[in-house]
């Protein structure tokens, strides 16, 4: 009988197969990563010893006029590109015209290195930007090289310079074939072409020769020739002889029977007179032809002596309110008037003549446009039309003389109708022969000494007359700043002034009425004003002058202090007051009779802001 074993009992189920994950596959991974990581941080400190190495040097692979830069400090770099570049010693130029030449080496022209902007551009190269951007450029420069163009400096003037120095060898005008005339030698000269250097042109061929670095040569010199002309001279030459065969006399009657002269020209001034022209005939050719400038006698012609030239005056008048006429107060003058012109017509001809070479002198006899035969109600002056006034209270001496001189330039005037009165042709000349002294006068944005300094006081009371009368002002300027002189006595007398400054500023007016216009001006001391009084006839209208427009006001500049070499320690003298700025309008209301508005125009002033001027000794702790 066979027995056969049991399996032991058990109350735990079998165990089924088990089926574990590769740890490799977790493994793997984190070495990779770490790997990577690790290789990163090596490339990290790879690329700063790189960046710490090249942080005061250029990288490499950076050329410059052939040399490699690559790894050298800036001061390294700037020495071996200064020891490789000689252009501008080593480069000559030959500049030729004909058979003549000059030389000159590239740095005389101008032409240098500039080594340090060369190696700051080189070292510029993967330096100064961001981390990444630099990284960038020093691998692609490292792969690809980088080439810097060497930075030459080109002085153009220097070159410009040295052409002008060769121009000054080469230039000479032709030499025409002429006539000279020495006294009374006269004959004929060949001529002889003449060169003239371009320089522009000549610079333009070595400015391209310089700026791309040729290596010297030659360079043609732009001349221009001029080719002398064939010309004629005989009947030039003719023509001169007669001229200088012997002087010439000018001669005149005084007008009362008499005779003046005679003024002699000698042959030598005919001589220097004597000018010889080129004529072109019309199929081209040319000829001689000799000429006398005559003109330079044209001053002394008009400089004779009054017995020769007697202008015309206009008379001037007052008016006689209570008769209604004429009052002589400057007797009008009957004048002759040498017409130059003429004149010198006829001597240009005496010059050219072999027989008649006495010249009478020729006159134009004017008589004036009013007489004393004319009459106040022919002119249509009837009645006082307007009136200006000013005041000078304050005045020094020398502009109250200065006032005197000017108003008594103006007095009995008449302007006739339609004419444009202007105020510098009669105030003359302001000079101290003309009897005006110095003080001070308003130039620009300054007041300075200056010959005439009170004659605006006298332009502004024209002015104001013409305003009332209601006459086209054609002309008028302001004063740069509010003048107190032109404000006294009249609370509204801002923006009632007028500057004037000959030759440039005038006041000017248009006698706008079928009437003449007499002027009237006087000074008046008791109360220190000036006058002018016009008298015409009205032609139907009034003015009426409305209230300032005072806008845009600004306060006084500050004071200033000037040296004045006369005054001692301790003294001051106030030349100028502080005044505010503005723009100011005044309103003129045209009206008729009946008061009914005509038009209405406005008389425009911008008044700039004006300090106190203060004169101090020297050495004053005020002065600037």
């Amino acid at each position: 009988m066979s027995t056969h074993a049991q399996p032991p009992s058990s109350t735990h189920p079998p165990e089924l197969p088990h089926r574990g994950i590769n740890p490799w596959l977790v493994r793997l991974p984190i070495l990779v990563i770490t790997g990577g990581i690790m290789l990163g941080l090596l490339l990290v400190m790879a690329v700063g010893a790189v960046q710490l190495l090249y942080s005061n040097r250029i990288i490499p692979n950076v050329w410059a006029n052939g040399v490699n830069l690559g790894g050298m400090t800036p001061e390294r770099a700037v020495a071996a590109l200064e020891e490789t570049f000689n252009y501008d010693d080593d480069t000559v130029f030959t500049f030729r015209a004909g058979d003549r030449f000059w030389q000159a080496a590239a740095g005389e022209l101008g032409v240098q290195f500039d080594a340090a902007s060369t190696v700051a551009q080189a070292f510029s190269v993967g330096h100064g930007r961001g981390f990444v951007d630099n990284v960038i450029d020093q691998s692609l420069t490292w792969l690809n090289g980088e080439n810097i163009s060497p930075e030459v400096r080109y002085d153009q003037g220097a070159a410009v310079a040295f052409l002008s120095s060769l121009a000054r060898d080469i230039d000479h005008a032709p030499s025409e074939a002429r006539l000279v005339i020495n006294g009374a030698d006269i004959q004929a000269a060949p001529g002889e072409p003449g060169e003239t250097m371009d320089v522009t042109a000549t610079l333009a061929a070595l400015d391209s020769a310089v700026t791309s670095l040729q290596p010297g040569g030659e360079i043609q010199l732009v001349v221009h020739q001029s080719v002398p002309l064939t010309l004629d001279s005989t009947l030039a030459a003719d023509k001169a002889r007669i001229a200088l065969s012997g002087p010439v006399t000018l001669a005149a009657d005084d007008g009362r029977g008499g005779s003046l002269g005679p003024w002699v020209l000698p042959v030598e001034q005919i001589e220097a007179l004597l000018r010889v022209e080129t004529l072109t005939a019309p199929d081209g050719s040319q000829s001689y032809d000799v000429t006398v400038d005559t003109s330079v006698y044209r001053p002394y012609l008009e400089s004779l002596a009054q017995g020769l030239i007697v202008p015309s005056l206009d008379g001037r008048f007052h008016f006689d309110t209570a008769s209604a006429q004429l009052v002589s107060v400057v007797a009008p003058i009957n004048g002759r008037v040498l017409n130059v012109d003429r004149t010198l017509e006829r001597l240009t001809a005496a010059i050219f003549s072999p027989n008649e070479r006495v010249v009478p002198l020729v006159f134009d006899y004017q008589e004036p446009r009013y007489s004393n035969s004319v009459t106040a109600a022919e002119l249509g002056i009837t009645e006082l039309v307007s009136e200006g006034v000013s005041y000078y209270t304050g005045s020094t001496e020398s502009r109250r003389q200065n006032i005197a001189t000017a108003i008594s330039r103006f007095d009995g005037l008449i302007i006739g109708p339609g004419e444009e009165f202007s105020f510098n042709r009669y105030v003359g000349d302001i000079s101290p022969e003309e009897g005006y002294v110095e003080g001070f006068v308003i130039m620009g944005d300054q007041t300075v000494k200056g010959v005439g300094g009170g004659v605006c006081q006298v332009s502004t009371t024209v002015f104001r007359a013409a305003f009332y009368a209601g006459f086209p002002m054609t002309e008028r300027w302001a004063h740069g700043y509010r003048v107190g002189y032109y404000e006294s006595g009249d609370p509204d007398g801002v923006g009632m002034d007028a500057a004037i400054y000959t030759p440039d500023l005038d006041l000017r007016f248009i006698n706008d009425t079928p009437y003449h216009l007499l002027i009237e001006s006087f000074l008046n001391p008791t109360n220190n004003s000036v006058h002018f009084r016009f008298y015409s006839t009205n032609p139907g209208r009034q003015v009426v002058r409305g209230p300032a427009e005072i806008v845009n006001e600004t306060p006084p500049a500050e004071t200033q202090y000037v040296m004045n070499p006369n005054l001692t320690a301790g003294q001051q003298m106030q030349v100028d007051w502080a005044v505010g700025g503005a723009y100011v309008r005044v309103p003129r209301i045209i009206q008729d009779l009946a008061g009914n508005e005509i038009r209405r125009e406005y008389i425009a002033s911008q008044y700039q802001p004006w300090g106190a001027v203060i004169q101090v000794p020297a050495g004053d702790p005020r002065l600037g």
